[in-house]
């Protein structure tokens, strides 16, 4: 079962409003670490004590041999899963290479594979990101649109602002005639919790530049993802 987000226009051609273009994001959503050198953050000891307090929530004998030493391989994992926060998105894409050339088609990186956090329930979701944009003179290498995407993906989300966060930080920092997104991806807070729905898949994308004024080449970006994705 597929979900596909679309924007809701009224039925009567008479009644619809002239289309908007998306609204701008804050530079600093997406340019810079989320988290400051200065920024105050709870120590790793009243990390670990927050932890053992949920367990002690859910029921448990926080004592338990098996339970000891979870509330520091919890903090750790924390770490990792959400280290994107001390990392700056406007690095990766820092670096280019100016020999294409001429090259003036789009490119396009497809099945990204990623795994993020719904700030929501706190549970993931997973899926893949297809990146495209058409460069101006210069390219980025082909792995930083991965490592943007996990920089962005590492970090409590929405799907929705996973997908303008990667289009807008590529748009800003290399200013290309064009990005487009499009993330696929299965929330487990619908599918293992809630409703209970597994294998539903949820759709967002985000069109910037020659992408959005050209619908021509939104479906050439569309048909190539469809054409080969998995």
């Amino acid at each position: 079962m597929d979900a596909a987000i679309k924007s809701i226009r009224p039925g009567k051609p008479s009644d619809r409003q002239p289309e908007s273009r998306p609204a701008e994001l804050d530079p600093a959503e997406f340019l810079a670490a989320a988290v400051r050198a200065d920024q105050p953050r709870p120590a790793r000891a009243e990390a670990e004590a927050a932890v053992k307090t949920l367990l002690a929530y859910i029921g448990e004998n926080t004592e338990r041999e098996g339970l000891l030493d979870t509330p520091r391989r919890v903090v750790e994992a924390f770490d990792e899963l959400y280290q994107g926060y001390h990392q700056c998105p406007a690095e990766v894409l820092d670096r280019t290479f100016g020999e294409t050339a001429g090259y003036d088609d789009f490119v396009l990186v497809r099945d990204i594979e990623f795994t993020s956090q719904c700030e929501h329930h706190m549970m993931p979701f997973y899926g893949k990101a297809h990146i495209a944009y058409t460069p101006v003179e210069r390219v980025v290498g082909l792995s930083k649109l991965a490592r943007l995407t996990d920089i962005f993906a590492r970090r409590l989300q929405t799907q929705e602002h996973l997908t303008a966060q990667i289009a807008a930080a590529i748009d800003e920092v290399l200013k290309p005639r064009g990005v487009a997104v499009l993330i696929e991806a299965e929330h487990t807070c619908m599918s293992v919790r809630g409703v209970a729905k597994h294998g539903a898949s949820t759709f967002t994308s985000r069109f910037t530049g020659m992408f959005r004024d050209n619908p021509a080449e939104q479906a050439r970006f569309l048909s190539l993802v469809r054409g080969t994705s998995r």
